[in-house]
């Protein structure tokens, strides 16, 4: 199977694109449905790279950590043209029959666990938030507001930075070394260790300096000069620098031994009692390098973040696959300017063959089957089994969100929400084009992780490159498997 858009002969005229009407195409889930391949998104920023002696090429990863936002320039129209038609139009698999099914979908965007669903919802605020650290954080089980309102202005000074909005940047430069100072004493009592958050203070408010100084520079120099350019840079890492301290405080945060209860059903599954951290390497298949803005690396390497908190079952199942070797040195089976996606192993079996679960059974090759599992923003767990439209919620907000360049869903059926088993995709969209209420994706697919670092080279991968290496590099302790 294969998943289009109705308007694919148009979006092939446009973007020079071949999105096949075979009956034949490789083996990979879409998005939307059990099959090979599908959605679009582009980061906004791009890394300053050195370059070495061979070529430019580049053994690392373009991190968006590392990126400068004043380096690279606005999407195509052709990208917008694009978004339109995916957004207005309806979404159509074609399976090996070539028989076309119909599916259409909804969106929203969690800005703030403190705000109503409809204040959530994508579009409806001021911005889309598609940091995927940021979603994050905001997908973290605690309950302190102040910390809460701290990340928002923190967060506002990254935008205001990119925006090149210094006043407002210092701005909330100023409010937050307040916060910091004032309201330390309503942070820690919600830390696990008050003294390990104390730390975390001081060193938030060390690294205002740097961020402080650098705003200042860019003030005084003219705009759109070399030295506003490396004052903005030095903002833009601090900041970062920043942000990544606030995700130290806000883990503190969570209560020790937390763990998102998953019902009894599902206990023959594996969980995710909390986050991993997951790492692949992929190589093209003949040696080639992968090439991001011009710069050449033998490897794309990806960092993501797996998320047991909102997605115990999907993230569970996901890391004692990669844990357990399925994913290395299989092919990316789909990248066609919507998805990046994988997981189809060779032979019959659509996905990864196991003991049935008690709850949703097995596939018709012997699968082992996941329930689709959401996790709306308000709720204290998951629901199981159903997507958002099932449940009457169409309109509400899931925690985490597909807005981010490289959000990580769970491939299943198009007509069955219990079909998954071990396809998944990176989502490609960019969530700048999102008309409100227009995805999709979020609350029929479960998110169950964020790329953090490495996005960029979604850019670049294709059908048939090869993932060399797939680790589990952090929280692997975390992973309980059935008894």
């Amino acid at each position: 199977m294969r998943l289009i858009l109705s308007s694919s002969v148009l979006l092939s005229c446009l973007l020079g694109t071949s999105y096949g009407f075979t009956t034949k195409t490789p083996h990979a889930f879409s998005p939307i449905t059990m099959t090979r391949t599908h959605p679009v998104t582009h980061t906004t920023t791009t890394t300053i790279l050195h370059s070495t002696e061979n070529n430019n090429e580049h053994h690392h990863s373009p991190t968006l950590a590392g990126k400068s936002p004043f380096q690279t320039a606005g999407r195509a129209l052709a990208a917008a043209v694009m978004s339109a038609i995916l957004w207005t139009s309806p979404l159509i698999t074609t399976d090996d029959n070539n028989n076309n099914n119909p599916q259409l979908g909804f969106s929203m965007d969690a800005q703030s666990t403190m705000a109503s669903a409809k204040e959530m919802a994508s579009g409806s605020g001021s911005r889309v938030n598609k940091d995927p650290e940021s979603l994050l954080r905001y997908g973290l089980p605690i309950s302190n507001k102040e910390v809460r309102s701290l990340q928002g202005t923190i967060e506002n000074i990254n935008y205001d930075v990119t925006s090149k909005r210094i006043s407002p940047a210092l701005d909330g430069v100023k409010k937050t070394r307040t916060a910091l100072k004032q309201k330390a004493s309503k942070l820690t009592p919600s830390c696990q260790d008050a003294n390990v958050c104390t730390s975390i203070i001081s060193d938030m408010l060390d690294t205002l300096d740097p961020l402080e100084e650098n705003l200042n520079k860019a003030k005084d120099y003219f705009s759109g000069s070399e030295q506003e350019r490396k004052a903005l840079d030095g903002a833009y890492a601090a900041q970062r620098n920043l942000a990544a301290k606030l995700t130290d405080l806000e883990e503190q945060m969570v209560p020790k031994g937390y763990f998102t209860p998953v019902p009894s059903d599902y206990d023959d599954l594996p969980q995710l009692r909390g986050r991993a951290t997951v790492e692949f390497s992929l190589k093209k298949p003949d040696g080639s390098p992968f090439v991001v803005d011009d710069t050449r690396y033998k490897t794309a390497d990806l960092k993501m973040i797996i998320d047991g908190y909102n997605a115990p079952v999907t993230g569970g199942n996901f890391v004692q696959l990669v844990n357990e070797g399925f994913y290395t040195n299989m092919a990316i089976q789909r990248s066609d300017g919507f998805v990046v996606q994988t997981g189809d192993p060779d032979g019959k079996a659509d996905g990864y063959v196991a003991k049935a679960s008690k709850a949703i059974g097995s596939g018709p090759n012997g699968e082992r089957l996941i329930p689709c599992e959401i996790s709306m923003v308000g709720d204290k767990a998951p629901f199981y089994e159903s997507t958002m439209e099932d449940e009457g919620r169409g309109g509400q907000a899931t925690v985490l969100p597909f807005s981010s360049y490289g959000a990580m869903g769970w491939a299943r059926e198009e007509y069955d929400a219990n079909s998954g088993s071990s396809q998944f995709f990176w989502l490609l969209f960019d969530s700048d084009l999102t008309p409100a209420g227009k995805n999709v994706l979020d609350g029929r697919y479960p998110c169950f992780g964020y790329v953090v670092e490495g996005a960029d080279f979604l850019r670049d991968m294709k059908e048939g490159d090869i993932i060399a290496s797939a680790k589990v590099t952090e929280g692997l302790e975390k992973l309980v498997m059935p008894k």
